[in-house]
């Protein structure tokens, strides 16, 4: 059993709040964590159709039968249970009394906030960080990125392709008509995979909606629900324009970047040697495995990206010691003067010194004016 970084953060989330909810994507490792962390407590699987109906039909003698506790996974099947939950809760002076988990963000936290706001606290669970997957042996860059970091494919002997082709189809048949009746999937299909052509790239809503055929609303819908799904997610623009005119549209990034590739009909590793998105895949490896940093830390997601009207650009600005650090990302192996031009122009831009190179190589150095150079396997010792 692969170690999870968030273990410490839910134990002391546990220690803290009557009650703790884990979200994040389906198969991203909640019920292995939880289960784990508090083998003690009785375990409830809501996706079983004879248990779920009973927590309908009575969810108080449904509950009545857990007086210490249980673990109730994807809570969000059986809201009825949340506001009988909130009375026994407030009844309760025990920590960690339930643990709840969930795959639909949207509902489990509409569930949570109607009757239990402020009796819960939250635990983000993404796939496996790059420090997480290096304990299952070395593999290089092409091959994170094609396998992604879903446990599955490091637990069993299970093959991507395979994998992801499952996922993709399990999600649009399952999940997206769960958070909301989309007549045509087709249409929803073609939208998804556009969008795993748009990895690291501005979001241009218009743009999309043109070559799917809907109107922007319904792009913008649709984006949310990939959005309270884990799919996708939005890098927002750091607004301090120092006098400049900057970008102000987000940018678009997957949570995992198998999923992504599996999307752009990518069938092995060695095809990413010379493909078009790979710097963008790269970036986006980088960006999240950040962000998954954060989460297991039980922090929120402060990570801006930075780029004027005139082209300059910083791909992350992350926060180190209360002071914004800028940090360049390329997916070469070998370091040239370009790759510093983004944390000079910010540097003088700023009148600061210091930024971070992350690139696909395994060097690391200190260059002037404070540039460190990290390579993507060490990044997990970058100070946030």
């Amino acid at each position: 059993m692969i170690h999870r970084e968030a273990e410490k953060e839910l134990i002391k989330l546990a220690e803290q709040f009557k009650a703790v909810a884990v979200t994040g994507p389906r198969q991203s490792g909640k019920t292995t964590l939880v289960r784990k962390v508090f083998s003690q407590k009785p375990y409830v699987n809501l996706e079983n159709p004879d248990i779920r109906r009973f927590a309908v039909e009575d969810p108080r003698g449904f509950l009545s039968n857990y007086p210490h506790g249980a673990i109730l996974d994807e809570a969000q099947r059986a809201p009825e249970l949340f506001s009988y939950l909130q009375q026994i809760l407030d009844e309760h002076d025990d920590k960690g009394l339930f643990i709840l988990t969930g795959s639909n963000n949207f509902l489990l936290q509409d569930n949570i906030s109607q009757s239990l706001a402020g009796r819960v606290a939250y635990l983000f669970l993404l796939p496996l960080s790059l420090a997480e997957i290096s304990t299952q042996g070395k593999q290089d860059n092409n091959q994170s990125l094609f396998k992604g970091g879903y446990p599955a494919l490091y637990n069993e002997s299970v093959e991507p392709a395979k994998f992801y082709a499952n996922y993709i189809r399990t999600y649009i048949e399952r999940d997206v008509r769960l958070l909301k009746n989309i007549t045509d999937l087709f249409a929803f299909e073609r939208f998804l995979r556009l969008c795993a052509g748009r990895t690291g790239q501005l979001l241009n809503m218009s743009s999309l909606a043109t070559e799917v055929g809907v109107d922007v609303k319904t792009i913008g819908s649709w984006i949310g629900i990939l959005e309270t799904s884990f799919i996708v997610f939005r890098l927002q623009p750091y607004h301090k324009n120092f006098n400049k005119r900057i970008v102000k549209m987000p940018k678009l990034y997957f949570y995992d970047t198998g999923l992504a590739l599996a999307l752009l009909g990518v069938e092995n590793s060695s095809q990413l040697a010379l493909h078009p998105f790979r710097g963008n895949l790269f970036e986006n490896l980088v960006i999240v495995d950040f962000l998954k940093r954060r989460y297991n830390n039980g922090q929120t997601n402060n990570l801006f990206f930075w780029r004027d009207n005139t082209g300059n650009e910083i791909d992350l600005l992350i926060e180190i010691n209360n002071r914004r650090v800028p940090v360049e990302i390329k997916s070469g192996q070998t370091i040239t003067n370009d790759f510093f031009k983004g944390i000079r122009y910010w540097n003088k831009l700023t009148k600061t010194e210091g930024g971070i190179l992350i690139y696909g190589g395994d060097t690391r150095q200190k260059r002037s004016n404070d540039i460190t150079i990290v390579p993507i396997t060490e990044m997990h010792s970058i100070e946030m």
